[in-house]
């Protein structure tokens, strides 16, 4: 593919454009027991299940509860940010061959 840097830029721009909203993490279903005495719930060994988002931000472990009405907005945002990823590095490997490109293409004139 013989692109120019700025042509592979204004690709990576105009595929990022269209991926929002983005999250970075997972997001797991997890069973625990309430803080309830009694529960029937929880004595039966049942437990209470709810999602959860798990990530790093400066380097440390988070949580977040995530409500079960927006788990599927949470897994979009999830997917959007895997992609991101994915035209990062499709991005860095285009760039540095459209820069040896356009050196090869100057030296050669």
């Amino acid at each position: 593919m013989n692109e120019t840097p700025e042509q592979v830029m204004q690709w990576f721009h105009t595929a990022v454009e269209k991926l929002s909203p983005v999250a970075a993490g997972s997001l797991s279903l997890r069973k625990s027991p309430c803080i309830r005495k009694n529960c029937p719930a929880c004595a039966g060994g049942e437990g209470h299940s709810s999602h959860v988002l798990y990530g790093r931000r400066d380097g440390k472990r988070f949580s977040i509860y995530v409500p079960d009405e927006m788990v599927p907005a949470v897994r979009k945002a999830i997917a959007n940010g895997r992609r991101v990823r994915e035209l990062v590095a499709e991005a860095g490997v285009r760039y540095t061959e459209a820069l040896k490109e356009k050196r090869r293409k100057e030296s050669s004139l």
